[in-house]
């Protein structure tokens, strides 16, 4: 069953995000309640997500907000971080530290810790000594799930057999999923491989960093010169993909961006959507009830295909 996710990487990130804590952190702990009253029963992290001095600053704002949910909340959500495999983090217990700190900065709400992406195209034997330590973090309970993030289909295969010796399973992985990311015969590949191996599918980006939810004939200017740049480039391209999301979403009297995001589940894949206001947030949660029909799907599909890789992998 796809569901949504909350996802914090604009949490504490000045360069891409514009995030101030003074402005935004009000905003953000609201956002968060409403989020988990609309039903939102995971939110994602990662250790890297901040900008400078901010890095570890969503994890921080998350264990701050978890605390003062009462009991039956806390316990019916599911963190889930992500630990970076840089260079240093070295050895099978390369990620202790990483882990310790990231538990601290949660106040100890931490269920599903998650190697950020591969390092199997520069140095291979790293992630696999990586990955032998999140299997002994889940041995002895520090943790109760593992998952991936940014891994493709033959290395999730690798993985699986590694951890499946150790009877350890895998619960979900990330991949960069919109309507215009690359091709859907890729995700289409990936969704199958997780179907067998029973792995849930967590599309990230899937509303291409604010891309897909603007109107056509709209003209939005970020604030970060990075997306500002990105939009630019974009948002030009996709004049016709955001009127066939405009159109269904009068159709079923939506949004634009619950189209975009059942677009995603149509795939299989559960949605881990950046929220930064209640607003965002109340959107988000109506997505789950309701579906595209098969015509809609169709549609979209084609268009993604014309527009494939207009945003570029991550």
């Amino acid at each position: 069953m796809t569901q949504i996710c909350l996802g914090t990487w604009a949490w504490g990130n000045k360069l891409i995000w514009g995030y101030s804590p003074e402005k935004d952190d009000p905003a953000l702990k609201e956002t968060f309640l409403t989020a988990i009253e609309g039903g939102i029963q995971i939110v994602d992290t990662a250790d890297s997500y901040g900008t400078g001095a901010l890095t570890g600053r969503s994890e921080e704002l998350l264990g701050d907000f978890i605390k003062n949910l009462p009991n039956d909340q806390q316990s019916s959500l599911t963190v889930a971080t992500k630990l970076a495999p840089f260079p240093w983090r070295l050895g099978r217990k390369g990620f202790q530290k990483a882990f310790s700190a990231s538990k601290e900065r949660l106040q100890g709400h931490l269920h599903r810790v998650q190697l950020h992406w591969s390092t199997s195209r520069y140095a291979p034997w790293q992630e696999a000594q990586l990955l032998e330590g999140l299997g002994d973090l889940y041995e002895n309970g520090s943790i109760k799930e593992i998952g991936l993030s940014n891994i493709g289909p033959n290395r999730l295969k690798w993985m699986h057999q590694l951890l499946k010796k150790r009877e350890i399973p895998i619960k979900s992985i990330q991949i960069q999923m919109s309507l215009l990311s690359p091709n859907i015969e890729a995700r289409t590949n990936m969704y199958k491989i997780c179907k067998e191996l029973e792995i849930e599918l967590l599309a990230y980006s899937p509303l291409a960093l604010g891309i897909l939810a603007i109107p056509p004939g709209e003209s939005i200017i970020p604030q970060t010169f990075i997306r500002k740049n990105l939009f630019k480039n974009i948002v030009p391209k996709t004049k016709e993909i955001r009127q066939a999301l405009y159109d269904i979403s009068n159709e079923h009297k939506t949004s634009q961006v619950q189209v975009a995001l059942n677009w995603c589940r149509s795939h299989g894949a559960s949605h881990i959507v950046g929220l930064r206001n209640p607003k965002q947030a109340k959107d988000a949660a109506g997505a789950i009830k309701w579906e595209l029909n098969n015509e809609e799907k169709v549609l979209l599909d084609n268009l993604s295909n014309e527009c494939s890789g207009l945003l570029p992998m991550n």
